[in-house]
């Protein structure tokens, strides 16, 4: 890195200290948006896309060598790009809100200039016209940014609803194509969620070469032909691989969807349409079941994927319609190659042209460095096996609830696909619980802090997380048994849901704070383990629960909790600073 470059960029352990004049300076000649700043990717979605906002010089222009990956440097990790000191960031990662403290962050002055004196001085140079253009999908009308808005939105609704709507089919599925193994039957469910781990290394780096919409539109074709297949499938190989496919495809929407939503809206209007798409993921495993156990009673467990795939046809239709291009690089090097071959002048370029930035290299680093981090870093690995557990439970409890409800209770799969509402309602008050509670303990141990923020600050809340999901468990495994009302295995599974999403959220928050220039890459390695779980934990649960009982499983899985859960937030509190100081990727 030159020394031009260093002194333009703040680094997380100085991030405190106010911006000198001559940083001032630098920043009002870069070209931009609203405040005539240039746009440059502050951080990438949880599996590697890149966000773009404003920043005082584009980061594909700092290149990161630190890890002996080339590419582009992550400073913070937030979806704000008009936050001030003080002040709570959001941000979106597989679906849920996340708020962030900006620590005495840049309070730059409101921008007057229509041209930056960048773009005066290279005349070839493509940036926005001013801060009113139209082209900039902040200036987009409401109605066409929230078009944008409920369409990611509906996507990304959809392919969760995918990923459990066939659980209680599961027996269904498993006498039609004559799978008798329970092992078989769990692996057409979770094999959708391994899909999940792999697809958006792959898809985030795309969509920096060719644009967020683009790939999201084809990624989106692409899940909707394979889980057209699944209807059809006639062999257990053929709905297992089909399967998978689809999942790559739906995997798209969770990676690249927040960040559509950044390109188009600005910091002080996002709070509405975060909102609605942060529910989507949440609601999907919860009505995916509930619709799905319906449709196998009434008609045939085929229809499962083909409603869901005529539901997805009729967004993907609007999608062509209504959704265009957000990402800011990608319009721009639009823009400069209309004006090459309108004036015939092949000197036009945008910030983000340089030749050895390819496919190859935007892969490497996606792929690489998440691995890196999980095998270097202690307090990745805590959070990541924690986070992991919560999300393969998850599945666990989708894939064993027709073992409860039907086997036990004797209800039909209809009616045994209305328990799965308990989850859907522990996940909607564990996020809105959680969120404004882990803001006012921040804000309070801050300013007992000296008014500095860290990390360590997010981790309080984990410990009723931690606790509530052993709680539920306990109650829902104890709980289900043909004598006790089935409002108390609900309640279990309600109570386990909230613990679920409270876990998440802090960790998550706590890896964005931490890791705050490798952000993306610190949560890519979680996410890729995470979900792994979930592909691999209802596999066992059937032998487990024949093994064990219910009662005796669930109980082997509560005590996992504590003993995962427990010690994880004390390690993070007690030990989480210095191991950051220690790290040559953490924030210090």
């Amino acid at each position: 890195m030159d020394t031009d470059l260093n002194r333009t960029w703040t680094a997380p352990e100085n991030r405190h200290r106010r911006p000198s004049r001559a940083s001032l300076r630098r920043a009002r000649s870069t070209p931009g948006d609203d405040s005539q700043q240039l746009f440059s990717p502050q951080f990438m979605d949880d599996h590697g896309a890149h966000h773009y906002h404003v920043a005082a010089m584009p980061d594909e222009h700092r290149m990161d060598r630190r890890d002996g990956v080339e590419g582009p440097m992550i400073e913070e990790d937030a979806i704000s790009d008009t936050s001030t000191a003080g002040e709570s960031r959001e941000e979106v990662r597989f679906g849920v809100v996340n708020s962030r403290d900006v620590e005495a962050g840049l309070n730059l002055p409101e921008l007057k200039t229509e041209k930056s004196a960048r773009s005066l001085k290279d005349p070839h140079l493509v940036t926005w016209e001013g801060s009113e253009d139209p082209e900039n999908p902040k200036n987009w009308t409401y109605r066409k940014k929230w078009a944008a808005t409920l369409i990611v939105s509906s996507f990304t609704f959809i392919s969760p609803v995918s990923s459990s709507m066939v659980a209680p089919a599961l027996d269904k599925i498993g006498q039609d194509l004559g799978i008798t193994e329970d092992l078989e039957k769990s692996l057409t469910l979770s094999i959708f969620i391994l899909a999940y781990a792999i697809g958006p290394l792959f898809l985030g780096p795309l969509s920096e070469i060719y644009g967020r919409v683009i790939v999201l539109q084809l990624s989106n074709l692409f899940y909707l032909a394979w889980n057209i297949g699944c209807g059809f499938a006639q062999t257990q190989g053929q709905l297992i691989a089909f399967r998978f496919l689809s999942g790559l495809g739906g995997s798209a929407p969770l990676a690249l969807g927040g960040g559509v939503l950044s390109d188009c809206w600005r910091a002080e209007e996002r709070g509405k349409s975060i909102s609605i798409y942060s529910l989507a993921p949440l609601l999907g495993p919860a009505v995916g079941p509930i619709a799905g156990g319906f449709i196998a009673m009434k008609t045939t467990w085929r229809w499962c994927f083909w409603a869901t795939s005529i539901l997805d046809a009729g967004i993907q239709v609007l999608g062509f319609i209504y959704l265009r291009e957000t990402y800011a690089p990608k319009l721009l090097n639009d823009k400069a190659k209309r004006l090459r071959e309108e004036t015939g002048d092949p000197n036009y370029h945008t910030e983000w042209d340089r030749p050895d930035r390819t496919l190859g290299k935007v892969l490497r680093t996606s792929l690489v460095r998440p691995f890196r981090l999980l095998g270097t870093q202690p307090i990745i690995q805590a959070v990541a096996l924690y986070m992991a557990y919560l999300y393969g439970l998850m599945y666990l409890v989708l894939s064993t609830f027709p073992t409860v409800w039907e086997g036990i209770y004797g209800e039909s799969v209809g009616v045994g696909g209305l328990n799965y509402i308990s989850l859907g309602v522990g996940f909607f008050l564990g996020t809105q619980i959680c969120a404004p509670i882990n803001d006012r303990i921040y804000r309070k141990l801050k300013k007992r802090n000296n008014n500095v923020g860290r990390p360590e600050f997010r981790v309080p809340l984990m410990f009723p997380g931690a606790a509530l999901v052993p709680i539920g468990i306990f109650i829902y495994g104890w709980g289900a048994r043909a004598s006790v009302h089935w409002i108390v295995p609900n309640i279990g599974a309600a109570l386990y849901a909230a613990g679920t999403i409270m876990g998440f959220q802090c960790t998550q928050t706590y890896i964005v704070d931490a890791y705050s220039r490798f952000a993306a890459s610190a949560v890519a390695s979680a996410v890729v383990l995470r979900s792994l779980a979930g592909f691999g934990f209802p596999l066992f649960a059937p032998y487990m629960y024949q093994a064990l009982g219910v009662d005796w499983g669930n109980s082997l899985l509560a005590f996992l909790g504590i003993g995962l859960g427990i010690p994880a937030p004390i390690l993070l509190w007690r030990y989480g600073e210095t191991l950051r100081n220690k790290s040559t990727y953490a924030a210090g």
